[in-house]
């Protein structure tokens, strides 16, 4: 026992402590709710309208943690706590969270006049002033004329059969590998080609090659940095990759203003964007080029990497899915060339990937360039011919999956607009200057006009359901309005090559025991890879 003197002492430190804990926790509780207050004294006081309900979160910081940590759980969490419309406060800003066809229609129809575009600072920089997300009004419309000739139908027939060669190539690539291939690496490698040897038009040595899409990643690792222009920061490492992109295009650029085109020599991107400027009566620097060459790559590699990877993650947990595919093939004269019974869960032991492998040679087929690498890499032994638009049009299933995949698992999850003007949502007041990020992930789960949108499941956007139709803004992958992907088109040809091309010639396996988990944040990516085993149908 205490002596009572020291009990008193006791007792009046503890006493001491839990006073100074409950003041720190009334002080934190004050704040939390001033900074509320805050932000509740920013509403148009010309509206009659609410703010939207919703959590500012701790002062200065808001919801970020909560954010960065719970992934896509934040918003489902805040969505069923508060509706589709809801306030919050993320990396310094206060955000509206808006979910639902037609919340998400007022926004991106409301482009110009309600908002406009918002990209962080870093990004706006290490792009350039000359690019398309920089540009709004009427500069923005003037540049995607001119951009829309680099996706018109002429354009895209030109580039599907050199898009083709890319995308057997590193398939070949994929089944020459004796262990497991990491889809989401190997597929930002076939996008990135894709877009500097089709969409660019450079023929460049491997090693070259391989050097600018190390300096692309930098580019890309840094474009969402601090707005901070100091040695090391994450700015400055993005402007020093942007730097040594623009100076290995600027010579062919040059090159290319100089000379006259014979009229049956490869167009590339370069080739349309001069000529639909000409068109236009304006002339494009070659500053301008240099940051619309960087920005091309851009729009065409990450978000399309990610979705080639769920393609082929969806390929994996549906083989029925699969072999109703490999049957539209086989009608349409696309699929494997000896008609073999191709079951894609079949299992295959890695001592089988190796053997395959091992034996890998050339195999000519009528129609197709299947000829070795200059650099070394392997043959491909695809059978499938080149393909046309009218072709891949008339391939109604695969279309379906592409779609079902792009609405199951979207890139991106959502965009970000600036409000220019207070206007009304769902029954709340959006004040002007303030965030607001329209979902395509969470519409595309809750449409009404989806039947079990839990499931992946092609056939509702079959001729018999089309569910898509009855709701435009229900399904949103490249987004909408005046500011919706320029390349869509572009991004679906690649898709449906890629699906042709896997399934009319190789048989795959998972090459770890269970499914990857996917990330959303900030494009979806399986999370630690997914690692497959490919092999062709028939190796020789």
């Amino acid at each position: 026992m205490f002596p009572p003197l020291a009990q008193f002492g006791v007792l009046s430190a503890l006493a001491t402590a839990l006073t100074s804990v409950l003041s720190a926790l009334l002080l934190l509780a004050l704040t939390r709710q001033l900074w509320s207050l805050r932000w509740s004294l920013t509403r148009d006081k010309e509206s009659s309208l609410p703010l939207p309900r919703g959590s500012m979160g701790w002062p200065l910081v808001g919801e970020t943690f909560h954010w960065l940590f719970q992934g896509s759980n934040f918003h489902i969490s805040r969505r069923e706590r508060h509706g589709n419309v809801f306030k919050t406060h993320l990396l310094g800003k206060p955000v509206i969270r808006v979910t639902g066809a037609e919340n998400i229609r007022k926004i991106l129809l409301g482009e110009h006049s309600l908002v406009c575009t918002q990209w962080p600072q870093s990004t706006r920089i290490i792009l350039g002033p000359n690019t398309l997300v920089n540009s709004i009004g009427d500069l923005h419309k003037r540049k995607r004329k001119i951009l829309a000739k680099v996706f018109s139908r002429g354009a895209l027939e030109s580039y599907l059969p050199r898009l083709q060669d890319v995308i057997k190539s590193e398939i070949a690539k994929w089944c020459s590998t004796p262990g497991a291939v990491d889809v989401y690496s190997a597929a930002r490698s076939l996008t990135f080609r894709i877009a500097v040897r089709v969409l660019l038009g450079l023929q460049l040595e491997e090693e070259r090659l391989v050097y600018l899409a190390q300096i692309f990643e930098q580019l890309m690792n840094n474009l969402f940095s601090l707005p901070i222009d100091a040695p090391l920061s994450g700015l400055r490492k993005g402007i020093k990759a942007r730097e040594i992109l623009h100076a290995n295009m600027e010579k062919i650029i040059e090159e290319k203003m100089e000379r006259q085109q014979a009229e049956d020599e490869y167009h590339d991107a370069f080739d349309y964007m001069l000529s639909s400027a000409k068109e236009h009566g304006q002339q494009l620097s070659i500053q301008e080029l240099k940051e619309t060459a960087v920005e091309l790559i851009f729009a065409a590699h990450s978000t399309t990497a990610s979705a080639s990877t769920s393609l082929v993650l969806q390929l994996l947990r549906h083989p029925a899915v699969v072999e109703r595919a490999r049957i539209e093939l086989e009608a349409e004269g696309l699929g494997s060339e000896s008609g073999s019974s191709y079951s894609p869960s079949a299992v295959t032991t890695e001592k089988e990937v190796d053997a395959v492998v091992t034996e890998t040679t050339c195999l000519l087929s009528e129609g197709c360039q299947n000829h070795s690498d200059k650099d070394g890499f392997p043959p491909s032994q695809s059978h499938v011919p080149y393909l046309s638009l009218d072709k891949l049009s008339q391939l109604r299933y695969v279309d379906c999956v592409v779609k079902e995949v792009l609405r199951f698992l979207p890139p991106v999850s959502g965009g970000y607009r600036t409000a220019l003007q207070t206007f009304e949502l769902d029954g709340y007041q959006i004040p002007k200057g303030w965030s607001v990020m329209y979902s395509i992930r969470d519409t595309h789960e809750t449409a009404a006009v989806f039947q079990s949108p839990e499931l992946f499941d092609p056939d509702r956007f079959g001729p018999d359901r089309e569910e898509s139709r009855s709701a435009r803004f229900s399904y949103v992958p490249f987004g909408g309005g005046v500011r919706s992907c320029v390349g869509k088109e572009l991004a679906q040809i690649i898709l449906k090559t890629l699906t042709v091309e896997l399934i009319g010639t190789c048989k795959w396996t998972l090459a770890t025991e269970n499914f990857p988990k996917m990330q959303t944040v900030p494009i979806v990516h399986p999370v630690n890879g997914l690692h497959v085993h490919f092999t062709y149908n028939h190796p020789l």
